[in-house]
């Protein structure tokens, strides 16, 4: 029997209603970085799309904001994308000052030594927040 080709995680696609206003908000909120600008079409329906990374990430785990151009966006909870940080407090305050929200606030997990808690971008997307305990 032969083996399966491998896959990998590549990237997370996030689609939004203004595509500016969300890659401004997870540049300033989260310090990702635009590293390409792709404007293509998803079976005759035109798209925009921004890629973002963290500074001097290469590769894998890119954040892809996608706009259906002259189409409104699905529902704010379709994905949830994830985050860590050493300091929730300082990035839920940098949160709320881009727009966002905190959806539930920041409280120890019950699987792990972590501290998690969630946040909305000014969409409405919802990001799981998670600091190491006692960080």
């Amino acid at each position: 029997m032969s083996e399966s080709p491998r896959a990998s995680f590549s990237f997370t696609k996030l689609v939004v209603d203004d595509l500016e206003k969300m890659a401004s908000f997870y540049s300033e909120v989260y310090g990702l970085e635009q590293v390409q600008r792709i404007q293509a079409e998803i079976a005759g329906d035109p798209i925009d799309e921004i890629i973002l990374r963290g500074p001097g990430e290469a590769g894998m785990g890119s954040l892809i904001l996608l706009e259906f151009v002259g189409k409104p966006a699905p529902g704010s909870r379709e994905t949830i994308l994830g985050f860590s940080t050493d300091d929730m407090d300082a990035l839920f305050e940098r949160i709320v000052a881009g727009g966002g929200a905190i959806y539930s606030p920041k409280h120890e997990s019950s699987v792990g030594q972590v501290l998690v808690g969630f946040a909305t971008d000014p969409e409405g997307h919802l990001a799981e927040i998670v600091q190491p305990a006692g960080s």
